[in-house]
């Protein structure tokens, strides 16, 4: 086992032989769009992105379903089925079955079985001093989908969010440098602290955001500042406060969104300095934005500064 539990990392890393390795990750989601086609793609993009984020190539695929029989009609089923298929025959990746049970709540999802290369995966620590902290996709997913649910949110907003769920996290895959890359995880359910704390475990390093830097989904700073935010986001403010200290003039809707849960987020890449317009250059290409958010300096108390 190269990549275990220890360090909660995207997914798992096993050796099968001096120059391969299996990377697997199992993930599920509950419905967060009423479009049931939409929502299938949303989940199959997001079990994949796990594979993504460890630098490895997803090969095979198997659904994971509760279905509500009671609730929605078989039509339902297959249009989840049927946008998580469309993501999956896109990639390239071989469904090869799954298993589904009733359940009281519709969930989806996929467990992906990806390869490696044993010397080249990216874990989601390894921050080194002066590394620049990249991000590719906005965050507020979970402020606008709380909106959503209130029944307030602006059609283009709604537009804007299903737009950076549904695009895929391969934009690192294949890089030919993966020693630019010292540390690599997704933006999802812990929201951006929560994820950068993983990253920064272990280090004796601090992260200073630039939250001017970091990008926001349309609509997402202005249901914030209205107050519509999810439950999730407090308690990620509330795991990680002790280890984050936002500047006072950081106004408060930004804030908040730093801690906002994410449904199928961007990447979160950390490289030296002398590396990031190369490795921006390449991600470019698939990822919805570059945005150097946060770098890193030496400290003998890790700690993440928002300014």
């Amino acid at each position: 086992m190269l990549v275990g539990i220890q360090t909660s990392d995207d997914a798992g890393v096993y050796r099968i032989s001096s120059d391969l390795a299996i990377v697997q990750t199992l993930d599920f989601i509950t419905p967060i769009v009423d479009d049931p086609f939409i929502f299938g793609v949303i989940a199959a993009t997001n079990s994949l992105s796990d594979i993504w984020a460890m630098g490895g190539t997803p090969i095979t695929a198997m659904n994971i379903v509760c279905f509500p029989v009671d609730t929605f009609d078989m039509d339902v089923l297959e249009k989840v089925l049927q946008g998580g298929f469309d993501v999956i025959n896109k990639t390239g990746v071989q469904l090869i079955g799954g298993h589904s049970i009733d359940d009281v709540e519709l969930k989806y999802g996929l467990s992906v079985t990806g390869t490696i290369h044993p010397d080249a995966i990216f874990k989601n620590i390894g921050l080194q001093p002066d590394d620049v902290i990249l991000l590719t996709k906005p965050i507020g997913t979970g402020t606008i989908n709380t909106a959503i649910k209130a029944g307030i949110a602006n059609p283009t907003h709604i537009d804007e969010c299903i737009r950076p769920m549904t695009t895929l996290n391969n934009c690192l895959h294949k890089y030919p440098h993966p020693e630019h890359i010292h540390a690599v995880t997704d933006v999802t359910g812990f929201g951006l602290i929560g994820h950068l704390s993983e990253m920064m475990a272990q280090t004796d390093i601090v992260i200073h955001i630039d939250s001017q830097a970091v990008p926001f989904i349309p609509g997402a700073l202005e249901y914030a500042s209205m107050g519509l935010l999810p439950a999730g986001l407090y308690r990620n403010r509330d795991f990680t406060a002790s280890r984050c200290t936002i500047k006072e003039s950081v106004k408060r809707d930004i804030a908040d969104l730093l801690f906002d849960p994410q449904t199928s987020g961007g990447l979160l890449i950390a490289v030296s300095p002398e590396n990031e317009a190369q490795v921006k250059e390449y991600i470019a290409q698939k990822a919805m934005c570059t945005a150097s958010i946060a770098h890193c300096r030496p400290s003998s108390q890790p700690h993440i500064y928002v300014e």
